[in-house]
């Protein structure tokens, strides 16, 4: 399915439960690979012993291509996977625009928090005081459409809706389409008593900042988040044109947005079909993103999504009282399992990190950033989900987690 199944995906980066993934604090050399960039004298021991499993991984999955990019105290790691295009081999550049999915979510939320800041909204004002007719919109606070626990019914599971998407992959969807799906269809549970992931939310948010800021979401997220740190090349596109700029490779998709509707995962025989070869993926690189909006259509690159990843956990977006709150609002979305993955306000926890996951028709993201070691994972692959279901960057970003968590281990004085 096209839209981020979110408890799934990001259940799946943390169940290796590595311990604690306690890193050191530093920074180290940056190493490049097909990309052009300059390669440094060394690279570290973790990308040594990643590299065969994630490039073992993009086999298995059938993942055309990835980027990983990390910084950490045991060193700094920027490399591409795979090709650019099916069937031929050229690299993926490292400073490819991509689209991110859900990670926009976090664009949207920091925006709102902003709003919050400055006084023009509350995070207990319902959302009936700035757009009218959302089903129980006068008891829906503005965190329950953060923390996603609104009760509203995600538009993007819809089967007509992604009937459409099948059918017409460049319509331009207005956000009146988008709702008017969710409206017609009950809530989930009364506010505020259950977690369920809707894009809804989020495209709520959306019409709020254009409401209060006088502004369309896109500008009003350029200028707040970032033109003031020279992200030029993080955005989100317009409605009418939601197209890759260059360079940007293809992106591709198994299955039809009705056949994942319900699972990621195809049938059992389309899968044995992937794997024989008679099932092949479908471009979807220029289908229109307008669908998601500020839930999901965001573009970026690689290293901009890291600094902002920095920045959006790390702090210099908020005040110091507002990012604390936000950073302690996390819900473990399984409270029996200390280990789990939680959801705070327009932002994920997975065990230190704290960043987001993305998926989208031919990309599948994940941001994460560990504010106690000043760690970075970001990666991207050119394919939001495997026949069988998994989501490659998430898996990538496992293998990551788990091989830092390694590193960290080593005494320092065992270390080169």
């Amino acid at each position: 399915m096209a839209t981020s199944r979110f408890i799934l995906l990001i259940a799946r980066v943390i169940c290796g439960r590595v311990p604690a993934l306690a890193l050191a604090v530093g920074i180290a050399v940056t190493v490049a690979a097909c990309s052009g960039d300059s390669l440094t004298s060394s690279e570290p021991a973790f990308a040594t012993t990643a590299r065969p499993q994630i490039e073992a991984l993009l086999a298995d999955t059938m993942t055309p291509g990835a980027v990983v990019y990390v910084q950490s105290p045991h060193g700094d790691w920027l490399e591409s996977f795979g090709t650019a295009v099916r069937g031929t081999s050229t690299p993926i550049p490292t400073n490819a625009h991509f689209r991110v999915g859900s990670v926009t979510k976090t664009w949207t939320g920091t925006v709102i928090l902003q709003l919050v800041q400055e006084g023009k909204l509350a995070l207990s004002d319902p959302v009936s005081k700035y757009i009218a007719n959302v089903p129980n919109g006068e008891n829906i606070t503005i965190e329950e459409l953060l923390a996603m626990r609104s009760g509203l019914y995600n538009y993007s599971t819809s089967v007509a809706f992604n009937q459409t998407l099948d059918a017409q992959p460049n319509k331009v969807w207005t956000t009146s389409e988008l709702l008017d799906i969710a409206y017609n269809q009950p809530v989930y549970f009364p506010p505020g008593t259950d977690f369920r992931y809707s894009n809804t939310n989020t495209v709520l948010l959306g019409l709020i900042i254009e409401r209060l800021t006088g502004m369309s979401a896109a500008d009003a997220i350029k200028a707040r988040l970032f033109t003031p740190f020279g992200l030029t090349d993080t955005f989100l596109p317009p409605q009418d044109n939601t197209a890759l700029s260059a360079p940007a490779p293809h992106g591709y998709r198994w299955g039809t947005n009705v056949e994942t509707v319900d699972s990621d995962a195809l049938p059992p025989a389309q899968q044995a079909a992937a794997k024989n070869g008679t099932l092949q993926p479908t471009d979807v690189t220029s289908v229109n993103t307008s669908w998601a909006w500020t839930a999901g259509s965001g573009i970026s690159t690689i290293k901009e999504l890291a600094a902002y990843a920095q920045r959006l956990v790390g702090g210099g977006y908020l005040n110091a009282d507002l990012q604390a709150q936000r950073l302690a609002s996390c819900q473990s979305l399984q409270p029996s399992d200390p280990m789990a993955a939680s959801y705070c306000l327009g932002l994920a926890r997975f065990g230190t990190f704290y960043g987001h996951t993305g998926e989208i028709p031919g990309f599948n993201t994940f941001m994460g950033y560990d504010p106690a070691t000043k760690t970075t994972i970001v990666t991207w692959t050119t394919t939001a989900s495997a026949p069988d279901g998994r989501a490659p960057a998430n898996e990538i970003a496992r293998i990551l987690m788990a091989e830092l968590s390694k590193a960290s281990e080593v005494p320092s004085e065992g270390r080169p």
